[in-house]
C-alpha cells in the first residue's frame, strides 16, 4: 500500500466493482447539476491500472480517451487552441458568443457587437464529436509538467475548460505512481488529494489466471505464474512478465529451445524469473495436464490417470500442483460455460472430480464445486443429481 491519506486498496475484479458503482453514481449526481466524482487508480508501474479501466470501458460498450500527460508537450494538445470570441446580440436582444473568424458572417446577418469580448479555447480534437458516456484516462498524471496537471485541475473540478465541456456522462479517472521515493512524479499537495477518489492498486494472480485463461495465454505460462507469484515485483511487473510470456508462446517444445528462453527472458523479466522459469522446463512442470483436457478429452480414465501423475500421491504429493490444476480447471470450465453448452459428459467428469477419494483433496474438491456453482448454478445444475456434490454445495 502507498503511503498517503487513502487506504482502500484493490485488485483489477474489485476496482471494476468500485468503478461500476462510481459511473452509476456519477449518473445520478450529475442530473442534479453536481460534477461527477474523478477517481485516482495509483499503483506501481506496468502493474495493469489502465488495461483494466480500458477493459472497463468495453465491458461497458462506452467511448473512451486516454491521454498520456507525461507524453505531451504542447497544452494546445490538452485543452485546445486559444481563440478571441466576440459577444453579439440579435433583434431580440439574445445574446450569444462567437469566434473572430465568424464574427462578419454573424454581422452579415442582422447580429451586433456588444463591445465585450474574451479569450477562449476550441475543443481539442480528442473530444471534439465525441458523444454522450465515455470514460477519459488521464495517464501518468503526477509525471506531467505542472502546466498540464494545473489545466486538468479545472476539468476534474468542472468538467469544462472555459468555452467547452465534456460530453454527458462522461467520468475522468486518473492513474498515478506512488510518491515513494521510487518513481520520477510530482507530488500532490492536500487540496490536490481532496478533488478526487484514489485507489491504490494492487496484483492479485488469481484475478490475473482468470483473465489469463480468458484470453488463452499460455497455458504453460499460466501454470507458471501460478506456481511463482513470488516474482511479481516492481522491477518484473506484469508488463514486463506477458511481453516475456508473448515471446516464447510460439515456441511448441521449450525444452528444445532453453538458452533462446534464457535469452529472451534476461533481456525482459530478468535472470532470477529466467532462471526459476528454465528450472520449471526442467522439471517438467510445463507438461501439466492442461485444464481443457481435463474438462473434454474422451478418455475419462486416462485423462484423470494423467492428473494423478502430475499431482502425485502419499509422499509424492504436490499440494501445490494440485492447487494450480485445480484453479486451472475452475477458471476454464467457467470460461468454456460462458460460449459453449455443458454437456451431461462434462457434468459426469466434474461429479467424478469432485468425488474421487484417489485424486483431489476435500478442500479442493469442495472448491471446485462451490466455485463451479456459484458462477452459473443453471448450467451446472446436474451435478446436483450427485448425493456428495449436493453434501459439498450445502455446506
Amino acid at each position: 500500500m502507498s503511503k498517503g491519506n487513502h487506504q482502500i486498496s484493490l485488485n483489477a475484479e474489485e476496482l471494476k466493482n468500485f468503478m461500476h458503482h462510481i459511473i452509476a453514481n456519477n449518473k445520478t449526481i450529475q442530473e442534479k447539476g453536481v460534477t461527477p466524482v474523478c477517481v485516482n487508480v495509483e499503483g506501481p508501474a506496468g502493474i495493469g491500472k489502465t488495461s483494466s479501466i480500458v477493459q472497463l470501458a468495453q465491458e461497458l460498450n462506452m467511448d473512451i480517451v486516454r491521454l498520456n500527460l507525461a507524453e505531451l508537450e504542447d497544452l494546445s494538445d490538452l485543452v485546445g487552441f486559444p481563440l478571441k470570441e466576440y459577444e453579439i446580440v440579435n433583434e431580440d436582444k439574445v445574446s450569444k458568443w462567437v469566434p473572430e473568424t465568424l464574427l462578419p458572417q454573424y454581422i452579415a446577418s442582422k447580429y451586433k457587437p456588444t463591445g465585450n469580448k474574451r479569450m477562449s479555447y476550441a475543443a481539442p480534437e480528442w473530444i471534439n464529436n465525441k458523444k454522450e458516456g465515455g470514460i477519459l484516462i488521464l495517464d501518468d498524471y503526477t509525471r506531467a509538467d505542472a502546466r498540464f496537471m494545473q489545466a486538468t485541475m479545472t476539468l476534474i473540478e468542472t468538467q469544462t475548460y472555459y468555452s467547452w465541456c465534456l460530453p454527458k456522462n462522461w467520468h475522468i479517472i486518473l492513474t498515478t505512481n506512488p510518491d515513494d521515493g521510487n518513481y520520477n512524479v510530482t507530488s500532490l499537495d492536500s487540496a490536490q488529494k481532496t478533488r478526487f477518489i484514489t485507489v491504490n492498486f494492487k496484483f492479485d494472480v488469481d484475478v490475473w489466471a482468470r483473465w489469463a485463461e480468458k484470453q488463452d495465454i499460455d497455458t504453460r505460462c499460466i501454470n507458471f505464474l501460478l506456481l511463482h507469484p513470488e516474482l511479481v515485483k516492481d522491477d518484473t511487473n506484469p508488463r514486463s512478465i506477458m511481453t516475456f510470456f508473448n515471446s516464447i508462446s510460439s515456441i511448441p517444445e521449450f525444452k528444445n529451445e532453453l538458452p533462446l528462453i534464457q535469452m529472451i527472458g534476461e533481456g525482459s523479466v530478468g535472470v532470477e524469473f529466467s532462471t526459476m522459469f528454465t528450472t520449471f522446463i526442467n522439471n517438467r512442470l510445463d507438461k501439466l495436464v492442461t485444464p481443457k483436457d481435463v474438462l473434454l478429452h474422451e478418455n475419462e480414465a486416462y485423462i484423470i490417470g494423467e492428473l494423478r501423475n502430475c499431482i502425485g500421491r502419499d509422499d509424492n504429493y504436490r499440494a501445490d500442483i494440485a492447487s494450480i490444476l485445480t484453479t486451472r480447471i475452475i477458471n476454464y470450465t467457467i470460461n468454456y460455460s460462458e460460449t459453449n453448452s455443458i454437456t451431461k459428459k462434462i457434468i459426469d467428469r466434474l461429479i467424478k472430480l469432485s468425488t474421487d477419494e484417489d485424486t483431489l483433496t476435500n478442500d479442493l474438491k469442495y472448491i471446485i464445486v462451490k466455485k463451479i456453482l456459484n458462477a452459473n448454478k443453471q448450467k451446472f445444475q446436474g451435478m446436483m443429481l450427485n448425493p456428495e456434490v449436493i453434501k459439498m454445495a450445502m455446506k
